[in-house]
């Protein structure tokens, strides 16, 4: 085996790591693989002959990468609405992937990353770092360009947003899986009192079209068990197109408009009810996720 093979092999081990870091950071696994095969390039143009923990050294690397691509994110998005639901991992209702449970493991649903969007690029950084990879401030503080003290007070900042929102169901996928078929079923059947019995009453629906027109209407917000019923009737239409599956780890939805993908149904169940739905029916984003384990 010669240096360079020997390299590659050593990288693949940390493969799965580095990728479950870089989905945490960006919310995209597409654009997760792209920092980690940009880490890979850098590995080949480095001399890591005194690199004790090359772990660590990748990780810090694809850190570095993803902060960046989050300040340059940041910089161009022009979203006043300022809803945005990250790209999901789609799995079959039954599916189980080893490399899937990786990326999902420590409650990293979908809620989770929506409220990781609302994080400033640093605080994301220093929140995943630590509070989800156990690095230490210390190391951190460099990535972020602030010192331990500042890089510490940021993810305190973080932990507070997080601790402040719903970010994943507290029952099990079998009962949340109940509550989705019943709410599904009563959207089917234009049953109003039904779909009441499933939503919380301050259930928050937020849907993601991209630069298209909202499900929701003039709004991409929806508030209130009422307000969110009467919008499930809209969805009656695309009901029959909807299909099970595990959004992130959890029950949610696939809906398809005869072939092709509509819409993705992530949601956020406490107790017997629905307390959150995020939607992601961006056109051009569904067109990049993986939907063949529910087509």
């Amino acid at each position: 085996m010669n240096d360079r093979d020997w390299l590659a092999e050593r990288f693949e081990t940390h493969r799965p790591h580095l990728r479950a870091v870089a989905y945490r950071m960006l919310g995209s696994l597409s654009e997760a693989d792209d920092a980690v095969q940009d880490a890979w390039l850098r590995l080949n143009r480095a001399d890591t002959r005194d690199v004790d923990n090359l772990g660590g050294w990748l990780t810090t690397v694809v850190a570095r990468l993803c902060l960046d691509m989050l300040r340059s994110r940041k910089a161009r998005r022009e979203d006043p609405m300022g809803v945005h639901v990250p790209e999901p991992i789609i799995a079959g209702a039954d599916a189980t992937d080893p490399e899937q449970e990786l990326l999902l493991a420590d409650s990293v649903g979908l809620a989770m990353l929506v409220v990781l969007e609302t994080l400033t690029p640093a605080e994301r950084l220093a929140f995943v770092l630590h509070d989800t990879f156990g690095l230490p401030f210390d190391e951190i503080a460099p990535i972020v360009g602030r010192s331990t003290t500042t890089t510490r007070q940021l993810a305190s900042r973080a932990r507070r947003r997080v601790r402040g929102a719903t970010t994943s169901s507290d029952v099990d996928v079998a009962r949340q899986r109940e509550v989705v078929d019943a709410f599904l079923a009563a959207a089917r059947a234009g049953d109003f009192e039904a779909l009441l019995r499933v939503l919380d009453p301050n259930v928050i629906v937020r849907a993601d079209a991209g630069a298209g027109p909202s499900l929701l209407g003039r709004t991409r917000e929806v508030r209130g068990a009422r307000a969110v019923a009467k919008q499930a009737f809209g969805f009656r239409r695309l009901a029959d197109g909807a299909r099970r599956a595990l959004v992130n780890g959890a029950a949610g939805l696939v809906v398809f408009d005869g072939a092709q993908p509509f819409a993705v149904l992530g949601f956020t169940i406490r107790g017997k009810k629905i307390v959150e739905i995020d939607i992601l029916a961006d056109a051009a984003r569904l067109k990049g996720l993986d939907l063949s384990s529910v087509e």
